[in-house]
């Protein structure tokens, strides 16, 4: 899809404004549709998905689009094996790094060594490109010349172009090209191509991993597990910085939000240090929660607050929330049930010199919205004046449960509401494996509050957790009649 409209000079994020929701852009069974089919059919299938086709690609030229392909031919599969590991290495759950080494030929140009440098400029296209493998070799038979290496891709049968042939000519250099032995090993192969070597043919090959500071977090599926010692060792050879892989062994305990993992390779160390928005964190990964891939949300609840702001964090971790809104000179309330989490919470206040703005807590989200927020809204809420511009909010990043707690602030306050423009702005997370997240995430948080959010509430989508699972931010002020009990006459 992304190449269809570079193709066609066309930013992919302008389907947007043509109502391709990036919900049905992500659902896997039109990421199968696309997959499968060719790229002028794509269009078509955006029509069957929601009704429309951008004008801009109704009419389409003969030609302009390119398509995979069905079948392809026997000399591009060698060419697609050329640097694949040595077949001997299929179903190895040890890592043997000799066994990988092969010999594959190549063809190679004998080039006089004061020129080398211009033919790689002027054969830029053709020369071999690969990282770790050296383009240019010593020629044993004659020392005055050098064997400069091309891509056997771009060079089929051992046979320059004309092009090619063309600028062999101009630099007076003879255009015959030789074969060369050109010896393969570990070092020189990417890490997905081992695993793929390595793991039974047609079964997913596992690369990506989250990174925690110095350590690689991976989440393996059942039949990579028995590979899961040779995978760690080649996540930390081929990732310089890597020197522990952890795989992840239970889901996320919704008590304390940390998870049981067992370390593949490396040292044993899970203390580490990571930095996320110019903001330094120090954490033990495993025994508390942590996640790479919120690094975004972060930076973006964090650029809605204004100095002066008072920011409540029911379930704030180890400060991701916190910190960045004292340092956005925020009064910050910041609340972890997990006394591991507490503990670096204070610590990491410390290292970036805002334990004086964040008054921290150890207590249940309950609790904490019952005690301090409570206090606190009762006290300053009556203060406001019109005119000030003090804003409340309350972050609740707890996804899978946060929405249950918002019963909560059924009348959390006694007396006459403040201004409608000092109500508290909660902003509370959730996951849904609905067709239309949005709309559940927003039903399920009126159940809780008692009342409808209709034209006062936004969503936001934060990312995709799992296949057709989302996780979702609702934001809303607590409506007055919510929030307050009036007392009685």
């Amino acid at each position: 899809l992304h190449n269809v409209c570079k193709m066609n000079n066309f930013s992919s994020r302008s389907l947007w404004r043509f109502g391709y929701s990036a919900r049905l852009l992500k659902t896997n069974h039109f990421r199968t549709a696309v997959s499968n089919t060719s790229f002028p059919a794509v269009w078509m299938l955006l029509a069957q998905y929601s009704g429309t086709i951008p004008a801009r690609f109704v009419v389409v030229k003969k030609n302009s689009f390119f398509t995979m392909p069905e079948t392809v031919p026997e000399t591009d599969k060698a060419n697609l094996e050329l640097y694949l590991p040595h077949p001997g290495v299929r179903g190895m759950t040890l890592l043997n790094r000799a066994a990988f080494k092969r010999t594959v030929v190549v063809p190679v140009l004998k080039v006089k060594k004061e020129i080398v440098n211009t033919l790689l400029k002027s054969l830029k296209h053709a020369v071999l490109q690969r990282p770790g493998l050296k383009r240019v070799v010593e020629d044993t038979e004659d020392e005055d010349s050098r064997l400069v290496i091309l891509d056997p891709h771009k060079i089929p049968e051992f046979s320059l172009g004309e092009a090619e042939q063309e600028v062999l000519k101009q630099l007076n250099v003879c255009p015959e090209v030789s074969k060369y032995n050109l010896e393969l090993t570990y070092e020189n192969f990417k890490s997905e191509e081992i695993l793929r070597a390595v793991l039974p043919e047609g079964q997913e090959v596992t690369s990506g991993f989250s990174r925690v500071g110095h350590i690689a977090h991976l989440n393996l599926r059942d039949h990579q597990l028995p590979y899961r010692y040779l995978i760690g060792q080649v996540i930390i050879d081929k990732n310089p910085g890597i020197t522990c892989v952890v795989n992840k062994t239970s889901i996320i305990d919704s008590t304390y939000r940390n998870f049981q993992m067992e370390v593949l390779a490396g040292e044993s160390n899970l203390v580490t240090k990571v930095k996320e928005n110019n903001i330094a964190y120090e954490l033990d990964f495993s025994k508390v929660y942590w996640n790479p891939r919120l690094s975004t949300e972060h930076g973006r609840i964090v650029e809605l607050l204004k100095p002066g702001d008072v920011f409540f964090d029911v379930f704030a971790g180890i400060g991701p929330f916190a910190i960045p809104a004292a340092k956005k000179k925020c009064r910050v309330f910041a609340n972890d049930l997990n006394p591991e989490s507490y503990s670096w919470l204070l610590h990491n206040c410390k290292l970036n010199k805002v334990d004086n703005r964040i008054k921290a807590f150890n207590m249940d989200g309950r609790d904490f919205l019952l005690g301090p927020v409570r206090e606190e809204l009762s006290k300053e809420l009556p203060l406001l004046k019109e005119e000030q511009k003090t804003s409340f909010h309350i972050v609740m990043n707890l996804p899978a449960l946060a929405i249950e707690f918002l019963d909560i602030f059924r009348h959390l306050l006694v007396g006459e509401p403040c201004s409608t423009a000092g109500l508290p702005t909660v902003h509370c997370y959730g996951f849904s494996k609905h067709d239309d997240p949005a709309k559940e995430i927003q039903e399920r948080a009126e159940a809780s509050l008692g009342t409808s959010l209709a034209g006062r509430c936004s969503t936001y989508l934060v990312r995709n957790v799992a296949p057709n699972k989302e996780m979702l931010c609702i934001s809303f002020q607590i409506p007055a009649d919510v929030l307050y009990k009036r007392p009685c006459p």
